[in-house]
C-alpha cells in the first residue's frame, strides 16, 4: 500500500503546483548561493592586503586578487554540497501547495485545512534542516567504523528523520498537536517503511532534489488512507 501512495504521488509529478514548488526552491537555494559568494568574496577583499612584503622576497602584489580567485574552485564544491539540503529547506517551506494540489485532485470533498503560516513553515524548515544535519554529522562516526552498512545506517537513519517530518507536516493540516502525535505513535512502523522509501533516492544526484515534493504527496496519500481505516 505504501507503494501505492508513492506510484500516485509519482503520477502527479507534471502538476504545474509541483513544478512551481520544485523550481521556487531551486531558484531561492541559487540566490542564497550567490549571495554567500558574494559575501565571502567581500569578506577575502577587507582580510586579505593587495600587497604583502616578505623578508628576503620583498614585496609580492595581487594577493587579494589571487585569494578571491582562489575562493571560486572552494565555493563551487562547497554548493554541490550544500545544494541539496538548502534546496530541501526551501522547497519545504511551500510543500503545504504540493498537499492542497493531492488533496484538490485525489479527495476534492475534505474541507479547508489548516494553513500554516510563512513564518511557522520557515521555523519548521529550519528546525527541521538543523536536525538532519545535526543527526547526519554523528551518523558520520557510525560510517565509518561500520563502513558496509553506512548504506543501510543511511537510510534508517534518514527514514525515522523524513517519515516523522512528513507525517507530522501532513497530519498537522487536519489534526491537533496532540492528535497528530497519537497519529504518528499508531502508525509509526509504516510511516518508518515510507519514511526509509523517501530516504532511498537522497543518495541519487537530482533525484534528490525531488524528494520533498514527493515526500509531501506521497505521505499526504498516506495519511488519508489510514486515517480512513
Amino acid at each position: 500500500m505504501i507503494l501505492t501512495d508513492f506510484l500516485r504521488a509519482l503520477r502527479q509529478l507534471p502538476d504545474p503546483r509541483f513544478a512551481s514548488v520544485l523550481l521556487t526552491g531551486l531558484a531561492l537555494t541559487v540566490a542564497l548561493l550567490v549571495g554567500i559568494y558574494w559575501l565571502v568574496a567581500l569578506l577575502i577583499g577587507w582580510l586579505v592586503p593587495e600587497t604583502l612584503t616578505l623578508p628576503w622576497i620583498g614585496e609580492i602584489g595581487g594577493i587579494g586578487t589571487a585569494a578571491g580567485w582562489a575562493a571560486v574552485p572552494v565555493m563551487l564544491l562547497a554548493s554541490i554540497f550544500l545544494m541539496i539540503p538548502v534546496a530541501s529547506a526551501f522547497t519545504g517551506i511551500f510543500l503545504d501547495r504540493i498537499a492542497d494540489a493531492v488533496e484538490d485532485r485525489h479527495y476534492p470533498t475534505l474541507p479547508p485545512a489548516r494553513h500554516q503560516g510563512l513564518a511557522e513553515g520557515l521555523v519548521d524548515s529550519a528546525r527541521f534542516l538543523g536536525l538532519l544535519v545535526a543527526v547526519n554529522l554523528v551518523a558520520l562516526i557510525a560510517y565509518i567504523f561500520l563502513a558496509p552498512l553506512a548504506p543501510l545506517i543511511f537510510w534508517g537513519v534518514n527514514g525515522i528523520l523524513l517519515g516523522r517530518e512528513y507525517a507530522q507536516l501532513v497530519a498537522l493540516r487536519r489534526m491537533e498537536p496532540t492528535e497528530a502525535r497519537r497519529f504518528r505513535k499508531r502508525h509509526q512502523v509504516q510511516i518508518f517503511a515510507a519514511g526509509v522509501l523517501m530516504a532511498v533516492p537522497l543518495t541519487i544526484p537530482v533525484i534528490n532534489l525531488l524528494v520533498p515534493i514527493l515526500g509531501a504527496a506521497t505521505f499526504t496519500h498516506l495519511y488519508h488512507r489510514l486515517n480512513r481505516n
